[in-house]
C-alpha cells in the first residue's frame, strides 16, 4: 500500500512537472509583456486601492487606471515620436548639407592640424605607422559605414515599432487583470508555499518590499539623470537636446558606459564646435551629477526596503541585467533578497540561534 501511494505521488510530480514545462513553453513568447504587465500592477496598487474608496467598485476603478496608464503611455508615446522624428530627419538633413558643403573635409583638415593629432602622429611614426596618411580612408569609411548602417536597419526599426505595440497591447491586458485580481494570486501562491506561516511573511514581504524599494530607486534616478544631464546640454548650447536627454533614460540602466555614452560625444562635439571651455564644463556638469545621482541617491533610494548590502544589491542588479535583460533590475535584486530571506528561515528552523560575534 505505501509503495503504491509512492508510485502515484512519483506519478503526479512528474506529471505536474512535465505540464509545467509545457505551459512555460506555451507562455514563453509572452513571458516579457506579462512580466512588465505584473510590474506596472504592482505599482499601480497604492493608487486603485485610494481609487476604490470613491468608484466602489474593483473593476471600475482597475477600468480607469488601465484607461490612464495606456494613455499616460499611449499620448507622451506618439508626442515624443514625433518630436524624435522630426529631430532625426533634421540632424540627418543638417548632416547631408555639410557634407556634401565641405564639412566633412573641414573636420578632417581640423583634426590633422590639432596639437593632439600631431602628439598621436608622431607617436604612430616612433613605429612606423603614417597616420595622417590614412585618416581620409580612415574617415570615408566610417561615413560609408554608419550610412550603410541606417539603411539596412530601417526596416528592423520599423518591425521593432510594430513589436512594441503588440508587447504593450500585451502587458495592459495583463495589467487590468494583475491588478484588479492580484490579491487572489498572490493568496494562491502564498497557500501553495509549504512553510510556516510566519515564514511565509518574511519572504512574501521581502519579495514586495525588494521590488517597491528597486523601482522607486530606477525610476528616481533615470528621471534625475535625464533632468539634469538634459540642463547641462541645454545651458552649454548643444543641438536636440530633447533627443539626448530621452536617450540617457535607457542609456542610464546600461551596466557599462552608462549616460556617459551621451554626454561624452557632445562635449567632443562642442570641442569641435564652440572650443575646449564649454566642453569642459558640461564634462564638469554631468560627471558631478552622475557621481551624486548613482553614488548617493540611488542605493538610498534602492536599499530602503531591501536588506541588502551595497555589494549584494550590485551584484543583484548586475547579474539580473546579464540574465535576464532590463527585467533583471528588478528580478536580479529581487532573487537575492528572497534567497536571503530564505537563508534566515532556514537559520531559524534548522540551524538553531544565531551565535553573537565575540
Amino acid at each position: 500500500m505505501v509503495e503504491r501511494e509512492r508510485i502515484i505521488q512519483l506519478f503526479f510530480f512528474g506529471f505536474l512537472a512535465i505540464m509545467a514545462y509545457e505551459l512555460y513553453l506555451l507562455l514563453q513568447p509572452f513571458l516579457i509583456p506579462l512580466a512588465w504587465g505584473i510590474l506596472l500592477a504592482f505599482m499601480a496598487k497604492p493608487a486603485q486601492t485610494e481609487l476604490e474608496k470613491y468608484v466602489r467598485s474593483r473593476s471600475v476603478a482597475t477600468t480607469i487606471l488601465t484607461v490612464a496608464v495606456g494613455l499616460g503611455v499611449v499620448l507622451p508615446a506618439i508626442w515624443l515620436s514625433s518630436r524624435l522624428v522630426g529631430e532625426a530627419q533634421s540632424l540627418y538633413t543638417q548632416v547631408t548639407e555639410q557634407v556634401k558643403g565641405g564639412a566633412l573635409a573641414k573636420m578632417q583638415d581640423w583634426a590633422l592640424h590639432s596639437d593632439l593629432f600631431g602628439w598621436a602622429t608622431a607617436r604612430m611614426a616612433e613605429h612606423g605607422y603614417q597616420l595622417d596618411q590614412h585618416v581620409p580612408d580612415l574617415t570615408m569609411n566610417a561615413a560609408r559605414t554608419v550610412s550603410d548602417y541606417v539603411v539596412e536597419n530601417a526596416t528592423q526599426a520599423a518591425r521593432n515599432a510594430v513589436s512594441f505595440v503588440i508587447d504593450f497591447g500585451l502587458a495592459l491586458f495583463a495589467f487590468f487583470y494583475f491588478l484588479r485580481d492580484g490579491d487572489y494570486y498572490f493568496e494562491s501562491l502564498r497557500e501553495l508555499a509549504p512553510m510556516h506561516e510566519e515564514d511565509k511573511d518574511a519572504v512574501f514581504e521581502t519579495l514586495r518590499s525588494t521590488l517597491s524599494s528597486v523601482m522607486r530607486g530606477m525610476m528616481l534616478t533615470a528621471f534625475l539623470q535625464a533632468v539634469t544631464i538634459g540642463l547641462g546640454l541645454l545651458i552649454f548650447g548643444v543641438p536636440y537636446w530633447i533627443f539626448l536627454s530621452l536617450a540617457c533614460v535607457p542609456a542610464g540602466l546600461l551596466p557599462i558606459g552608462g549616460t556617459a555614452l551621451i554626454w561624452v560625444p557632445a562635449a567632443g562635439y562642442l570641442v569641435y564646435a564652440v572650443g575646449w571651455s564649454p566642453a569642459i564644463g558640461l564634462l564638469i556638469w554631468c560627471g558631478i551629477a552622475v557621481v551624486v545621482i548613482d553614488n548617493f541617491i540611488k542605493p538610498l533610494a534602492m536599499q530602503h526596503g531591501t536588506h541588502l548590502s551595497t555589494l549584494a544589491l550590485f551584484l543583484g542588479i548586475m547579474g539580473g541585467l546579464e540574465v535576464y535583460g532590463p527585467l533583471g533590475l528588478f528580478a536580479g535584486p529581487a532573487i537575492m533578497s528572497v534567497f536571503a530571506a530564505l537563508l534566515e528561515v532556514y537559520r531559524k528552523t534548522y540551524a538553531g540561534p544565531r551565535k553573537e560575534a565575540v
